[in-house]
Parts: structure tokens; sequence; C-alpha cells
């Protein structure tokens, strides 16, 4: 009989494999969002998978989807709990599971980015991430900046007294309109396609936008200054589905909190340049910046502000008012 070695071989390689644990497979994770490519967003998500992928030795890929193109925000969270898409980044929308995510974005809550850092990554940000994990069953695991709203005008704003029944748009959210009303404004909601032809002519007076979109939006056509009331601070989450998160292992949950940190202080560069590079833009376009008097128009906003949030999230709010 003929000793076949090579066949030997085989069969115990096969039988050793056999015997020994599976090793890890390969995963990519699908993170959908709705911002275009040049989006500090967008690149910090770029920036996660990078970091993951780097991490994990190329066992965790991120595949990223920008423009909605795996759908809208709400088609998205509504995607990552039953399974169908890993990630997101989303913010106050959260709030139809999760009641306090309305804290995400409240007018005059966050007197500064430092602040607004502050209750993010403090007590308050961590009981609304538990209660976003627990209702929505999707994990917050960075924050985003966005940037501040401000109010453009063809004259000078610094404080409420001389808003004096200044025609504005406003999105329609009851908040907003109720808000700038104490102020002493004359708000009214507006579909946002129509606001620069409604400037122009001149239905409105003004409008409220971060500088990012008053840029984009090319309002410095038809107003003349940028009120930096910043009366809306915000930030906004990447998020990974609870099922995503629970499918890796105690080690890789780590590698993913390491690049999603990673990816966050990236963000914050960009954004940092993006604010700096607008404002820069507009003030070439002959946009005059108005410094306001934030803690009058603070003052006349709060009672507003309490009578239209829940009463879940509003000792927090009334807290950070009297900060």
């Amino acid at each position: 009989m003929t000793f076949n070695w090579k066949m030997t071989v085989a069969a115990a390689t096969v039988a050793t494999l056999a015997a020994m644990p599976a090793l890890a497979q390969d995963m990519t994770l699908k993170l959908g969002h709705l911002a275009n490519e040049d989006n500090p967003w967008h690149l910090a998500s770029v920036k996660f998978g990078e970091e993951l992928s780097a991490l994990t030795d190329g066992r965790i890929a991120v595949e990223v989807f920008p423009n909605e193109s795996l759908g809208k925000e709400i088609d998205l969270i509504n995607g990552m709990q039953l399974g169908t898409v890993d990630m997101t980044i989303t913010g106050e929308s959260l709030q139809n599971w999760a009641p306090m995510a309305a804290l995400l974005a409240v007018p005059y809550a966050y007197k500064s980015i430092d602040h607004m850092d502050e209750v993010a990554s403090g007590a308050i940000g961590d009981q609304i991430k538990a209660q976003i994990v627990e209702k929505a069953q999707i994990r917050p695991i960075a924050h985003f900046a966005r940037g501040p709203r401000n109010l453009t005008s063809n004259r000078a704003i610094a404080h409420p007294d001389e808003l004096n029944g200044l025609k504005m748009r406003v999105p329609n959210v009851p908040l907003f309109v109720d808000t700038w009303q104490a102020l002493g404004a004359n708000p009214g909601p507006m579909a946002f396609s129509e606001v620069f032809t409604s400037l122009q002519n001149g239905t409105i007076e003004s409008q409220e936008n971060p500088l990012a979109l008053i840029r984009s939006a090319s309002f410095h056509e038809v107003q003349s200054h940028v009120n930096m009331t910043e009366h809306v601070r915000s930030w906004i989450y990447l998020t990974i589905a609870e099922s995503t998160w629970n499918k890796l292992s105690e080690e890789d949950q780590g590698h993913v909190m390491e690049a999603a940190s990673r990816a966050q202080a990236y963000e914050r560069e960009l954004f940092n340049e993006s604010i700096a590079a607008d404002r820069a833009f507009l003030e070439e376009k002959g946009m005059t910046f108005v410094e306001v008097d934030g803690a009058a128009f603070q003052a006349a906003a709060k009672d507003a502000v309490l009578m239209n949030v829940n009463d879940e999230i509003k000792p927090i709010v009334e807290g950070l008012f009297s900060e």
C-alpha cells in the first residue's frame, strides 16, 4: 500500500481548522446621512471609517452614503431599528422616540459652544444618550457641532427692543414662532425655497439660519447684516444601531468608540474652519456682522421657550437658563 503523505497532511489540516474557533468575519457597516460630500459631517464619517478600519486591521469597514442616498433621516432611523441600516447622523428628530432629544436644539439654552460641549459630554448628555438607546434602540457614539443660527436683516439689530415687529421667516416650528414673537418680531413660517424671492421683493424683511446656509443660499445678495444672535446652538449625533452594536465583541465596541472620538475631534476642526471661512466670505460680499446683547435676547425669550418644551425636559431647560 502506497503512503500518500500529501493527502494525510491535507486531512490533518482540515481536521485542525475544523477544531479551531471560527475567526471573526469581516463586517461592513452602512452609514447613511443627509449631508453632501463637502460637509464636515460627511468628511468626519469617512474619517470614522478610516480610523475603525485601521484599529481593526481591516476587519470592519464603513461604507458612507451621503445625500440621503440610503433614505431620509426618519427612514434611516427606522432602517436601523429594523436592522437594514447600521449607522446614521441624527439629532432632535429622535425626540419622536426619546423626548430628551429635544434638548439638542433649544433656543438660548447654551451660551457658547464650550457650554454646549459641557452639556453634551456631561451628566445631561449621558441621560439623553441613555434614553435614546432605551427608547429608539440607537446608540449615540459621538456628537458633531451645528452652526449656530443667526438673524439676517437690512439694518443692525443688537437688542430685542430693536426688532420692532420685524417681518421674518422662521421654520414651521411652534417653538421658533413663539420665541421670536416674544422677542418682539413678527415671525411667520415659509418654505425655505421661497425665502430668497420673498426677501428680494420685500414680503419679509429677514430670516435666520446658520452662516453656511446664509452663504449657500446667497442671502448676501438681498440682506446687508448678520446679527450674531446665535439663538440656537445645537449638536447632532453619530449613531449606531443597537442591534449592530450588540453583534460586536467588547474589544470591537472599544474600537468603535475610539474611532468615533477621533472623528468627533476631526469634525470640530473642520467645523471651526468652516465657520471662519463662511464669515470671511460673507464679509467679503459686503455683509456687516453685528455683535448683539445676548443676555437681553435670552431673558426676553425665556418664558416662550419654557412654555414650548415638554414637562420632562422643562426643569433641565430652566437650569440651563439659570447657569
